[in-house]
């Protein structure tokens, strides 16, 4: 296969997974009436593990930059999922904390995610998705 051949299947192919998985997410959430986006979800996941961290941290997990997770937290902030409190170590530093409401989302939206990962995944085997992993790991890396 050339080049062109290649760049072609992995554009359309990741372009369409990418597309699917999100068009699945946000039709699953909306109809469960979880009102956010998976990007925001990413956020709330890193939260349910560790709550109060700073943006910085949320966007080395994310892989986001700071913009984009400042307009992220606004967006959670003003649905009354996070708050910012000042860390009491340094006050110029800001720690996003899950509210009750964000908190109280995380069983619902966590079963969600798992039933369609599971549907995702389904007549996968271990050893493909373990080829997935490594492939798609080793494209990260290249763009790092």
């Amino acid at each position: 296969m050339n080049q062109i051949q290649n760049h072609e299947i992995f554009d359309i192919l990741v372009g369409k997974v990418s597309t699917a998985i999100n068009r699945t997410f946000l039709r699953s959430f909306a109809n469960e009436g979880i009102e956010i986006s998976t990007e925001q979800w990413s956020v709330l996941a890193c939260l349910w593990q560790k709550d109060k961290v700073t943006q910085q941290a949320l966007c080395t997990l994310t892989l986001k930059d700071k913009p984009s997770m400042t307009r992220l937290i606004d967006k959670l902030e003003k649905a009354n999922l996070v708050t910012r409190v000042a860390d009491h170590n340094d006050r110029r530093i800001n720690l996003i904390h899950l509210t009750e409401t964000g908190s109280a989302l995380q069983q619902k939206a966590t079963e969600l995610v798992d039933k369609i990962v599971a549907k995702t995944l389904s007549n996968i085997t271990e050893e493909e998705l373990n080829v997935g992993r490594t492939v798609l790991k080793k494209i990260l890396a290249n763009l790092n």
